[in-house]
């Protein structure tokens, strides 16, 4: 048996979207912006795209940029807004927990004179919302929090973080990376108080290499890219139509009768902790229930490095991953798990499983025998 839980990394596309790709690809494939039938069809596709991403968050279209993915969309909105923000202002407030794709453009800001403030999260990987409000001063022009925690499932208060924010200054951005959480929450920007949201393709069953940033109309943001005016300039080249058309089938199956389908979710993530719980020297990273992402177990083994545990897995047609595989095959220390403070000596021993729509029970009771088989003999090797 095969028991792919590595979804948080990417995902197996649907056939739907499999579908409306190669259509795109070998029928459609017309340039968007040429005034030919083939053109106004491919412009269709991305019109329609909009119009449909746009209504699973209740936002207007013309909101919608596509882009070439999650970290295109982090890096855009948070250095685009920040370069058009900065006579207001130079501070940035953050999380010690973010992605990749956050954390290095801050980290370019905070070349360009900058200044950012890392908040800190409790054990379940929660920021205080009192620690975020000190921090917010006149100089503050953007807040960046991500919505789930790419690593452990932690959701955070998006609302009550808005709230706080715009109490203080109505003026300042709030960006969200909710790359995790498309598709598996129901996110109103509007009513959330969210300015920019940043979501990836094939986090939620889409293609590779294809997102979007919804944008508020209110929000002063550079483009990132310059060329020739595509989608209202403000990211200009021609618009990957297979790519955007297959992210508009992935959010549409994924929000259509989407409480099943994340309530399917949640049960298979809600079974596996409660069977990695019958496991000695097994620590549990995430919360049950909706108190998590849906998707989302992280899971410490005492005694045995993260490396061997997935290889070993793999060797058995099981796939998991040993922390953010999005952002580098190369291993280092979890700012996550050091942020939620677990013991120094599971953070080398940490793996995380994560689901999607095809994954089944039978796959999790085979992943736990396989497991209960494995660690006695893993734990022996590594002691002895």
């Amino acid at each position: 048996m095969e028991a792919y839980f590595d979804n948080s990394a990417t995902t197996k596309v649907l056939e739907p979207v499999k579908e409306i790709v190669i259509k795109t690809m070998m029928e459609d494939y017309g340039n968007p912006s040429a005034r030919h039938k083939k053109g106004l069809d491919a412009e269709r596709y991305i019109k329609e795209a909009a119009e449909t991403i746009a209504g699973t968050l209740k936002v207007a279209a013309k909101e919608i940029v596509f882009t070439s993915g999650g970290s295109e969309s982090n890096n855009m909105a948070i250095i685009e807004t920040a370069m058009a923000n900065k006579r207001a202002g130079n501070h940035i407030i953050s999380t010690g927990i973010e992605h990749a794709s956050v954390y290095n453009p801050l980290a370019y800001l905070e070349e360009q004179g900058f200044r950012v403030t890392y908040l800190s999260v409790d054990g379940q990987g929660h920021i205080n919302l009192e620690e975020l409000e000190e921090a917010i001063c006149p100089e503050t022009i953007l807040v960046s929090i991500m919505y789930v925690n790419n690593e452990i499932g932690a959701i955070e208060p998006v609302e009550a973080i808005s709230k706080i924010i715009k109490k203080k200054n109505p003026n300042i951005l709030f960006h969200v990376d909710a790359i995790q959480a498309y598709g598996k929450l129901l996110i109103r920007p509007k009513s959330q108080g969210i300015d920019l949201l940043s979501v990836s393709a094939h986090k939620i069953h889409g293609p590779k290499g294809v997102g979007f940033l919804y944008i508020d109309k209110r929000v002063k943001i550079r483009p990132m890219i310059y060329g020739g005016g595509q989608q209202r300039g403000m990211r200009s080249g021609t618009e990957n139509v297979p790519g955007v058309a297959g992210l508009s089938a992935a959010a549409n199956f994924m929000y259509t009768n989407h409480r099943e389908k994340i309530r399917a979710i949640t049960e298979l993530k809600d079974y596996l902790i409660d069977r990695l719980s019958e496991i000695d020297g097994v620590t549990i990273n995430s919360l049950k229930g909706e108190l998590s992402a849906p998707q989302i177990v992280s899971a410490s083994f005492s005694g045995i490095r993260s490396e061997v545990l997935l290889h070993a897995l793999e060797e058995k047609e099981i796939y998991v991953s040993s922390g953010s595989a999005c952002s580098s095959n190369h291993p280092a220390v979890s700012g996550t798990l050091k942020g939620i403070g677990i013991k120094p000596e599971l953070l080398d021993s940490t793996l995380r499983f994560s689901f999607g729509v095809f994954n089944t029970r039978e796959e999790v009771d085979y992943c736990i025998q396989t497991l209960k088989e494995l660690l006695p003999v893993l734990r022996r090797y590594q002691r002895g």
